[in-house]
C-alpha cells in the first residue's frame, strides 16, 4: 500500500524533506536479521531512497521519491535475492499512476495490516492459499522419517544388524527433500553474493550428511554388526568414521518445527491489530429515495452519503446521527469501558457497536480518511521502526552470518591442523554453524513492538513509533493543558452580565455568537450552544458574513459583522477599568473557578460571559499517578491565575503558569528542557501545536484538533487521563523487553558458539538449541499482549471528587 508522506514535526527543521511517496512491500524469503540488513542496503543504494524493513511482520517501510516507481522497489528486492509485492490492491478500482495518489480503499489500512506474515509462507505470494499446507506437510513428513532416526542413534540397544542402512535410507530424503527450504534460499543468496541463516542451515545438513556417507561407503561405518554410542560431546576416533545422520535430521526437523512455532506465535504478537482491522465493516446498509433498502459494499458508500446502523450492527463509517438514538460500544477503538449515548447531530466512529436503537448516519469520512483507518495505520507505521539497540542489532546481524562462517572454517582448520581426529573436526565446525542465530537479534524489537504498539491501540494509546517510546520511558516532567485536557472541554455559559445602559443583550450576544461561528476553541462552542439553546429568537448571521477575522490562541477572537468591530477576548489582569458592573462579574467568576470572557463592539465592553467547564473524573487520580512512577506535573494555562489555581489546588498541582500564550508555552518548555528536565507536554488546541512539537515527547488528547494530533508523538483515543500514566508504565514496560530480548539474543551466541567451537555441543543439540533460542526471544514478547495497568487504575473508579464537589454536582473549572 502507498500512502502520502506526513509532515515533518516543527521541532526538527533541519530535517531531510521527506520523500514524495511511502509505500510498504511484503517481503518473501527473509529469515533473520541478516536478510533485513540486506533488504535495507539495497533499497537505500537507489537515489533518495529510504527503508525500514520488520522482521516481524516481513514489510518494508520505504520513502522514495516519485521517480522511483513501485516496481522499480519491488524489482531491488527482487534482485537481492527476495520476494516483494504490494500487501493488497485497491478492490475494484482502477490502478493509478504509479507517481500519483492512489485510489482509495476503505480497507486498505485494517486489511492489510491483518495479512499473514510471510514467514508463515516463506516465499509465498498472497495467492499461494496452500503455502502454510505446504509447509506442515514438509514438517510431519520430516518428523515421520527424523523420528526412527534419531532413536536408533541415540539408543545403542536398539541398534539391529545394519540399523545403520536404514538410518541412511530415510535420512536421505529428509537432507534433501526436508531441508530443500534451506538450500534453495542459501543458494539464491549465494547467486547475491549474500549469506543469511538459511547458509548455515544448509551447510549444516550438507556437512553432516556429506560425512555420513562417507563414512558409511568409504570409513568403514557400513560394516553389518556395527554399533555407535550415543554421545553428548565428541567422542575419540576408533579407527571408525562415526555417523552424523542424527545430525542431519535433527537439524532441519528442529529448524522447521521452531519456525513453525514462531511464526505462530509472531502473528500473536499482532493479534490486536488484525483485531482492528476485523472492526472495518464489508457491507452496509444505505436507504432508497422510494424508502427502500439495500446492502452494497463499503467501497460504494461516500461522502455524504445516508446509511442504516440496526442494533447489534458496527458504523459501518464516520459519520454524524440523523435521526435516532441509542448508546454505542466504542471499547474495541477507544478503550471506553462504558457505552456512549448518541442522537442527532452527534458525531460516531466506524468500528463501534451499536448497543440500542436504529440509526440513521450521514458518512462523514470514508476509507482512509476514518479514524480506524488512522488509528491502523498508526500502529502499522509504529511496528515498523527501530529503537537504536535494534539498528544495533541488525548491524551486528549484517555480519554475522559471514563471521560465523569464517569461524566455522578456522574451527575445522585448526582442529585438523592440530592433529585431532577428522570427525571430531568435522562435528565442531558443524555444530558452529547449526548453533549460530541471528534470527533472535533480528526478532528482539519488532516483535515487542507489535506485541505493545497492539496493546496501547486496545487501551487507547496511540505511539507513533518506538523513538517516541524510548522518550516516553524517560520523561520526568510532564506539562499539562487545562481546558480539553485537565477538564473535559465541554464549557457552557454559566452567566452572562452586561453593561449598564448598554447595547440590546440580544444584540451582543448575537454579534458575539456569529464571529464564534469562525472559531473552533471550547469556548466558542460554548458561545453558541447557549445563544442557541437559551435565546433561539435571536437570529445569527452566517460565518461567510463575518469579515477580516482573526483568532489569536491564548486571548481570544476579532471580527466584523455589520459594520461593527466585535471581539470576544480574555479580560484584562486588572478589571477594574471595565464599566459596572463588569469588573465585579470578571472577579466573581474568577473566584468560582469560571472562565470569563469579554465581548466588546465597536471598543466599548458590553459583557462578561463565565463559563463553566468540568474537571475530568478521573483527573486527581491520573496526576496522582503521574506523581508516583516519578512524573512532576506542571500546569500551564492561557486562563487568568486565580482559574488556575482553582483547578490546581484540585488536582494537588503545585506549579502552575497562567495566562500562558503558544509562545509562553513554548518558552516554558524551552526552560524546564534547560534545567535538565526531560519534558513532556500534553495539550489538545492549537494553542499547544508549538509546545508539543517543542517538548521531548508530545502527548495529544485524541478529540483534540488536527494540528495537536500532529505535532504529537502519541495519541491517546481514550478519554480517560490515567491513560497518561498508563503509557509511561507501558513504555517501560516494553523497552524492558526489548533489553531483556537483545540481553539474551547477544548473550546467547557469545556463549554457545564458543562451547561449539571447542568441541562441546553436539550437533543436533545445537539445532535445537538454536530454534529455542527465536522461540524465548517471542514468547517474552507475547507476555505484554496480556500487560495489564495495574488494578489501581482498573475496575471500578471512584473518583476523589466525592469529597470535593460543589454543591450544584459538578466540579467547576477554567
Amino acid at each position: 500500500m502507498t500512502q502520502p508522506e506526513q509532515a515533518p514535526r516543527a521541532a526538527a527543521p533541519t530535517a531531510v524533506p521527506p520523500a514524495d511517496r511511502t509505500t510498504t512491500l511484503a517481503i518473501g524469503g527473509m529469515t533473520c536479521g541478516a536478510c533485513v540488513g540486506r533488504v535495507e542496503r539495497k533499497l537505500g543504494r537507489l537515489t533518495g531512497v529510504s527503508a525500514s524493513v520488520n522482521l516481524a511482520t516481513a514489510r518494508a517501510r520505504i520513502d522514495h521519491p516519485a521517480a522511483v516507481s513501485v516496481t522499480d522497489l519491488v524489482a531491488t528486492v527482487e534482485a537481492a535475492g527476495f520476494t516483494a509485492h504490494l500487501p493488497e490492491a485497491a478492490p475494484a478500482a482502477p490502478q493509478p499512476d504509479e507517481a500519483g495518489p492512489p485510489a482509495a480503499a476503505p480497507a486498505a489500512g485494517p486489511s492489510a495490516a491483518a495479512e499473514e506474515p510471510a514467514d508463515d509462507r516463506p516465499d509465498a505470494r498472497p495467492e499461494d492459499g496452500d503455502g502454510v499446507g505446504a509447509e506442515r506437510r514438509r514438517l510431519l513428513l520430516t518428523a515421520a522419517l527424523a523420528l526412527p532416526v534419531l532413536a536408533l542413534s541415540m539408543v545403542p540397544g536398539w541398534q539391529f544388524r545394519n540399523w545403520q542402512w536404514l538410518c541412511f535410507v530415510l535420512a536421505a530424503p529428509v537432507a534433501v527433500w526436508g531441508a530443500a527450504p534451506f538450500h534453495v534460499r542459501a543458494l539464491r543468496g549465494l547467486r547475491h553474493g549474500a549469506a543469511t541463516m538459511d547458509t548455515l542451515v544448509s551447510l549444516g545438513v550438507a556437512a553432516s550428511f556429506g560425512w555420513s556417507t562417507y563414512a558409511l561407503f568409504l570409513g568403514g561405518a557400513g560394516t553389518p554388526g556395527m554399533t555407535m554410542p550415543f554421545s553428548l560431546l565428541p567422542a575419540a576416533g576408533d579407527g571408525t568414521a562415526h555417523l552424523y545422520l542424527e545430525a542431519a535430521v535433527g537439524v532441519p526437523l528442529f529448524v522447521l518445527a521452531g519456525r513453525r512455532m514462531e511464526a505462530r506465535a509472531r502473528r500473536g504478537t499482532g493479534a490486536a491489530l488484525r483485531s482492528l482491522a476485523e472492526l472495518a465493516a464489508k457491507e452496509v446498509s444505505v436507504p432508497g429515495p422510494d424508502g427502500t433498502e439495500r446492502r452494497i459494499p463499503i467501497a460504494r458508500l461516500g461522502v455524504g452519503d445516508r446509511f442504516l446502523v440496526r442494533p447489534g450492527e458496527r458504523v459501518a463509517t464516520d459519520g454524524t446521527v440523523r435521526t435516532g438514538s441509542s448508546a454505542l460500544d466504542l471499547s474495541l477503538i477507544t478503550g471506553e469501558s462504558h457505552p456512549v449515548e448518541v442522537g442527532p447531530g452527534a458525531t460516531v466512529v466506524g468500528g463501534a457497536v451499536n448497543s440500542g436503537g436504529l440509526l440513521e448516519v450521514r458518512a462523514d469520512a470514508v476509507g482512509g480518511d476514518t479514524q480506524l483507518a488512522r488509528i491502523t495505520r498508526l500502529v502499522e507505521d509504529a511496528q515498523t521502526g527501530k529503537t537504536r539497540a535494534q539498528r544495533l542489532a541488525d548491524a551486528v546481524a549484517a555480519v554475522f552470518v559471514p563471521a560465523v562462517l569464517t569461524i566455522a572454517v578456522t574451527v575445522l582448520g585448526f582442529w585438523l591442523g592440530a592433529g585431532a581426529d577428522p570427525q571430531a573436526a568435522v562435528t565442531a565446525a558443524v555444530a558452529v554453524l547449526v548453533v549460530a542465530c541471528p534470527c533472535a537479534l533480528g526478532l528482539a524489537t519488532p516483535t515487542a513492538l507489535l506485541a505493545a504498539t497492539g496493546r496501547g491501540a486496545q487501551l487507547g494509546i496511540l505511539v507513533s513509533g518506538p523513538q517516541a517510546l524510548e522518550r516516553l520511558r524517560r520523561i520526568d516532567t510532564v506539562v499539562l493543558d487545562k481546558t480539553g485536557t485537565l477538564t473535559t472541554g465541554r464549557m457552557t455559559v454559566r452567566d452572562v452580565t452586561h453593561r449598564t445602559d448598554g447595547r440590546d443583550p440580544d444584540e451582543v450576544l448575537r454579534l458575539a455568537a456569529t464571529v464564534e461561528q469562525c472559531s473552533e476553541h471550547p469556548v466558542a462552542r460554548a458561545v453558541l450552544g447557549h445563544v442557541r439553546d437559551h435565546r433561539p429568537a435571536v437570529r445569527l448571521e452566517p460565518a461567510a458574513a463575518v469579515r477580516d477575522f482573526t483568532a489569536t490562541p491564548g486571548f481570544g477572537v476579532r471580527g466584523a459583522i455589520d459594520g461593527r468591530t466585535v471581539t470576544v477576548v480574555r479580560p484584562p489582569d486588572d478589571p477594574t477599568g471595565l464599566p459596572a458592573p463588569l469588573p465585579e462579574a470578571v472577579r466573581a467568576a474568577g473566584a468560582a473557578g469560571r472562565t470569563a470572557v469579554l465581548v466588546t463592539v465597536d471598543g466599548t465592553p458590553e459583557a462578561v460571559l463565565a463559563l463553566g467547564d468540568a474537571l475530568r473524573p478521573d483527573g486527581y487520580r491520573a496526576v496522582d499517578h503521574l506523581r508516583r512512577l516519578g512524573v512532576r506535573p506542571v500546569l500551564a494555562t492561557g486562563d487568568r491565575a486565580a482559574t488556575a489555581r482553582v483547578v490546581a489546588r484540585q488536582l494537588a498541582i503545585t506549579e502552575v503558569h497562567a495566562q500562558a500564550r503558544p509562545h509562553d508555552k513554548a518558552a516554558l518548555v524551552t526552560t524546564l528542557q534547560e534545567q535538565g528536565g526531560r519534558v513532556a507536554v500534553v495539550g489538545d488546541g492549537v494553542n499547544d501545536a508549538a509546545a508539543l512539537a517543542l517538548a521531548d515527547l508530545g502527548i495529544a488528547m485524541g478529540g483534540g484538533t488536527d494540528a495537536a494530533i500532529g505535532a504529537a508523538d502519541v495519541t491517546l483515543v481514550r478519554e480517560d487521563l490515567q491513560a497518561i500514566a498508563d503509557a509511561v508504565r507501558l513504555a517501560r514496560r516494553t523497552l524492558g523487553t526489548i533489553r531483556a530480548n537483545l540481553f539474551w539474543a547477544f548473550g546467547y551466541n557469545l556463549v554457545t558458539v564458543p562451547l561449539a567451537a571447542v568441541g562441546l555441543l553436539n550437533p543436533m543439540l545445537a539445532a535445537a538449541a538454536m530454534s529455542a533460542s527465536s522461540l524465548l526471544v517471542v514468547g517474552n514478547s507475547l507476555r505484554l499482549r496480556a500487560w495489564q495497568p495495574p488494578s489501581a487504575t482498573r475496575g471500578t473508579r471512584r473518583s476523589t471528587a466525592s469529597s470535593r464537589r460543589r454543591p450544584n454536582g459538578t466540579w467547576e473549572s477554567a
